[in-house]
């Protein structure tokens, strides 16, 4: 703190600066970059690095895999990092194998098979390379864990995968987009690297697009740095600035969020339009037991399926008025979609919508909800 000094960090608008100090070209660093990578890094307990994106930073995480790697993932996991993930499979590039996380026992099998089979081969037949100075993952591969899961709020045993994983030679990765390090921080049951899509939750205003990855691994945070510089993943200093300002009220938001969400689905339990409810923080849910144990709260988000199906859901989804048809989640806005609509989902039952729970009044969100899907029941 300075005498006269702002209180907020100043938004920098330079790609390049004076020679003879710390700060070299704007590619590499910025200081609205550091002010957003402390703050980042001091809530998940390791060093952060801003990306232009969450899928930027997942894509950085997945280049540190030798050629070509391994990668255990949840089948239920977000979309987009599915989507990479095939991408790069069908090109020679990683190896994939899908799981349900939520089934500790199996999930570890696939991985225990994994590291046991024998070496890869590339497309044109040669073998696996061993980890290099730029592999910063090993050679048994990685395991891909999000917790809940996006959208179906599975809920996995996050300590006992990472701790086998390790057993097994594994690195492992945590999308922690959804909880946020306010309700759990998944360094501390020693996992290698942390992501988030900044443009949920940490932003909280649906207005930037931008990704992070947290380490407390030296090597990891100076390989993933490379790989951003290299790569081209770098943030914007304004949307770097816009997110830094978000987090200054991330804890009220999920606080509001949080109660909003766990009412609501209380509600919808009940509800004569309404198939299935899945949220952590209902004791009938699989997953309660393992939020209770492993997070500080079940968080803002409900998924739902109502009856009649794919037409009914759209229905619902587009008769809210006050929440707000949308892709996304973790804004102040209540935003719901049918989420076997979106690419990558289309496994999902038809009927099942996600809603991110905003700070709205909470009856005059149930007011709407309930009005739309019983007009949708009575269509």
């Amino acid at each position: 703190m300075v005498p006269g000094g702002p209180v907020n960090p100043p938004l920098v608008l330079s790609a390049t600066y004076h020679q003879g100090g710390d700060t070299v070209y704007g590619r590499l660093e910025n200081p609205v970059f550091d002010a957003f990578e402390s703050a980042l890094g001091g809530l998940e307990g390791g060093r952060a690095l801003g990306f232009a994106s969450g899928l930027a930073a997942v894509a950085a995480v997945l280049e540190l895999l030798p050629v070509p790697g391994w990668v255990v993932v949840d089948s239920g996991a977000y979309s987009g990092t599915r989507q990479l993930l095939a991408d790069l499979a069908g090109r020679g590039r990683l190896q994939v194998r899908q799981v349900d996380l939520a089934d500790t026992h199996a999930t570890l099998a696939a991985c225990a098979d994994l590291a046991a089979g024998p070496p890869l081969r590339s497309p044109a037949g040669a073998h696996v390379h061993a980890a290099g100075p730029h592999d910063a993952f090993g050679a048994h591969g990685l395991l891909w864990i999000e917790s809940p899961s996006n959208p179906l709020l599975a809920m996995a045993d996050a300590p006992a995968l990472v701790a086998g994983a390790h057993e097994l030679g594994m690195d492992v990765a945590f999308d922690n987009t959804f909880a946020t390090p306010l309700l759990q921080q998944p360094l501390t049951w020693g996992t290698d690297v942390v992501v988030h899509s900044a443009t949920k939750a940490l932003s909280g205003h649906s207005d930037v697009i931008l990704g992070a990855t947290v380490t407390t691994r030296p090597d990891l945070h100076e390989a993933l740095h490379l790989r951003r510089s290299l790569h081209g993943g770098v943030p914007g200093p304004v949307e770097t600035w816009l997110v830094l300002r978000g987090m200054r009220t991330l804890a009220l938001r999920v606080e509001r969020s949080q109660a909003n969400a766990g009412e609501l689905a209380a509600r919808l339990v009940g509800h004569p339009g309404v198939i299935s409810v899945r949220y952590p923080g209902l004791a009938s849910d699989p997953g309660h037991d393992r939020m209770r144990q492993l997070m500080r709260g079940p968080g803002f988000v409900v998924s739902f399926e109502v009856a009649g199906g794919a037409d009914a859901a759209e229905a619902v989804a587009g008769g809210v008025r006050v929440a707000t048809a949308g892709t996304s989640l973790g804004g102040v806005e209540t935003l719901i979609e049918r989420r076997a609509r979106v690419g990558g989902d289309e496994q999902l039952p038809p009927g099942l919508l996600r809603m991110s729970v905003g700070i709205e009044d909470v009856e005059d969100l149930w007011s709407d909800l309930d009005g739309a899907i019983r007009a949708a029941a009575g269509a």
